[in-house]
């Protein structure tokens, strides 16, 4: 949305663990965490879905380990919060469903060796797990390098949250989702325009009461500062009334906020999910390296914004394209140099991602909230700032 030539807005949301969609991906990402910890070369592909009363754990894993899903996903949904039948959804109560098969032998056999390995063309290497395009992103808005508006939605979901566990919010419940619309001027963001904060609250709150702990304990202390000011809008629970909400509230299935894990919605995505996830997968893996690559290339002030685009085939190592895009606000090479270097730099076979990230540990559970990007709290591989100088 443009208010002028050099004037436009942008919005982007994040959503709190007790949304629905965010208790399937943490479920999933709690079992391949358990899963890895058991055998780090498992093959895991995991889905969930959650709706009143039932979670129905699904996919296709392979591994020498074991992992008593059950038990996961009930302490998962009694971490966020779900415990006891007042929000319609209970740790203990619910029905937890499996439906596992091993990995299609189809695809184990292009992953296990690289058709590059098979031709001899190099010693053997792990293909990619599937067909498809990953994207990363980085720009000078904040200094993690991400884009403010989901960097401040982030922020004030994940407060949300961190003031109903420790109890000094009396209203709030689990469910809950934060919209936050920043005003750009040449290119810089200059004014927060907007904020929207929907929580969900105990059934005998009175609504003035959430609205008044959300800005005392939510907004106020997270946007304290020159971007934010007595000429923002600020709409809480805009219904009047939020008390049905998680699973019992919105049937939840893993995978379906993939813009809240990346760069709400600013940079491109290529489709795929990253819960539930192996690292073989470069879904996750050729995500989280695009994302290193463009970070460092911005850090390294080549540019103000920059996103690189890998694609990959199955069962091949290299991906058969790489770009980088600075959208015009390169300093010192062209797209074309950049997408060079990168190339000649970076070894982005899903192996080589798989050594640089260490990405066979359990981590992921970590991460299936408040984004993969932008985290100084994590110190997350893909996060450094060491490749600057090699660029």
């Amino acid at each position: 949305m443009t208010a002028g030539n050099n004037t436009w807005l942008f919005t982007s949301e994040s959503i709190t663990e007790g949304h629905p969609d965010k208790i399937c991906d943490q479920i999933a990402d709690a079992v391949l965490d358990e899963l890895i910890r058991n055998d780090k070369d498992a093959r895991v592909a995991c889905e969930v879905i959650a709706t009143t009363g039932l979670v129905l754990v699904m996919g296709e894993i392979t591994t020498t380990g074991y992992a008593d899903i059950p038990s996961i996903a009930r302490e998962t949904i009694r971490r966020i919060g779900y415990s006891g039948s007042r929000f319609g959804f209970d740790a203990d109560s619910c029905a937890v469903l499996t439906s596992i098969d091993e990995q299609s032998t189809d695809i184990a056999m292009g992953v296990d060796i690289a058709k590059e390995a098979r031709d001899g063309e190099m010693n053997q290497s792990l293909g990619a797990g599937d067909q498809g395009i990953m994207f990363g992103f980085a720009n000078s808005d904040t200094p993690e390098l991400m884009p403010m508006p989901i960097t401040l939605a982030h922020r004030l979901s994940r407060q949300l949250a961190i003031v109903r566990k420790t109890g000094e919010a009396k209203t709030f419940c689990p469910d809950g989702k934060s919209q936050v619309t920043v005003r750009y001027e040449n290119e810089k963001p200059v004014h927060i325009d907007v904020v929207v904060i929907s929580t969900q609250h105990h059934a005998k709150s009175d609504i003035e009461e959430v609205r008044q702990e959300v800005e005392d304990l939510v907004i106020y202390p997270m946007l304290a500062g020159d971007l934010f000011d007595k000429d923002t809008k600020i709409f809480i629970n805009p219904t009047g009334r939020f008390v049905i909400g998680g699973p019992q509230g919105d049937t939840g299935l893993t995978g379906r906020k993939i813009i809240c894990d990346t760069y709400g919605g600013f940079g491109h995505h290529g489709g795929g999910a990253f819960s539930g996830k192996d690292p073989t997968k470069v879904d996750r893996s050729a995500a989280y390296a695009a994302r290193y690559i463009a970070k460092n290339i911005v850090a390294a002030g080549y540019a103000r914004h920059c996103e690189v685009h890998l694609a990959y085939v199955i069962g091949v190592a290299q991906p058969v394209s790489v770009t980088v895009s600075t959208f015009g606000s390169g300093s010192c090479f062209s797209d074309e140099q950049l997408s060079s270097r990168v190339r000649e730099v970076f070894d982005l076979r899903p192996e080589s991602i798989i050594e640089r990230f260490d990405l066979r540990r359990p981590i992921y559970a970590q991460l299936s909230n408040y984004g993969h990007f932008g985290r100084p709290e994590l110190d997350l591989p893909w996060e450094r700032l060491d490749a600057v100088d090699l660029i």
